[in-house]
């Protein structure tokens, strides 16, 4: 009996080492699907496409105040997070766990209905939230931009530990300096607060989210992500659409709630 185990242990670890390597080849960046003409030819990975697509899906179900939209959230995050972690945007890959951990509160949060049985309804932020949200922001950025590297090593390390203790064998990884830490970190918090802000179905969230586009833009254009970069330009204008639509639906805009 204990032989058999031993050998179902083996044979266990033998397959998951394999499903993992394909897994890491077919999610690799390098892993082509199609060159586009875009200067001396843009190499658009699998990853990447997939993402993109999912991603323009959750952003525009969601200006439109569509619950589907957290299904394309999660699985949109979900490769994000590896994307992110191959071109060394290491705030922005920390992000997508609290966006996954989000897309399914908002998919709970937007279902769930109060002591009145009421569901949550497209409202306004009051000025203290407002200056909360600000002052939040402002502080977090500068936190971040300061200790990014450190904290994204030591989830580094933690990653590796798990995967080893499941059997897929990985060496340590020292990672290397984040490329922008004050834009990365600037990103990271304010789409947080973002993304708070839409589970909780506020107004506001699309203006942060107009301002998150216009910075990813330049920041993927420079890491030579030019596909997202293009995603998050049309993400741009989605946005401006969601918070046309989300002001159009607020009950008042004079009188905001407090909800």
């Amino acid at each position: 009996m204990f032989l058999i185990l031993l050998i179902l242990n083996v044979f266990s670890s033998t397959i998951l080492t394999t499903i993992f390597s394909i897994a890491v080849d077919f999610l690799s960046i390098q892993n082509t699907l199609i060159t586009i003409p875009l200067g001396s030819g843009y190499q658009l990975s699998w990853i990447e496409a997939v993402a993109t697509m999912f991603g323009l899906l959750c952003i525009w179900y969601a200006s439109q105040a569509k619950l589907i939209n957290f299904f394309f959230g999660i699985v949109n995050v979900s490769l994000f997070a590896v994307i992110f972690y191959q071109i060394q945007l290491y705030g922005l890959l920390m992000l997508q766990v609290f966006f996954l951990l989000a897309n399914i509160y908002g998919w709970y949060a937007w279902q769930a209905k109060n002591d009145c049985d009421e569901t949550l309804e497209i409202r306004w932020l009051t000025r203290e939230k407002c200056f909360i949200a600000i002052a939040f922001t402002a502080l977090a950025v500068a936190a971040l931009t300061y200790a990014i590297d450190p904290v994204f090593q030591a989830l580094t390390n933690a990653v590796i530990s798990l995967l080893n203790g499941l059997g897929i064998e990985q060496a340590a990884v020292t990672v290397e300096p984040d490329v922008y830490p004050f834009w990365d970190a600037s990103i990271t918090i304010m789409s947080v607060v973002a993304q708070i802000l839409m589970t909780r179905k506020y107004v506001e969230n699309w203006l942060l989210w107009m301002v998150v586009n216009v910075i990813s833009v330049g920041v993927y254009i420079a890491q030579g992500v030019y596909v997202l970069a293009l995603e998050y330009t049309l993400v741009f204008f989605i946005a401006a659409n969601g918070f046309r639509h989300w002001q159009r639906q607020a009950k008042s805009i004079q009188a905001p709630t407090s909800k």
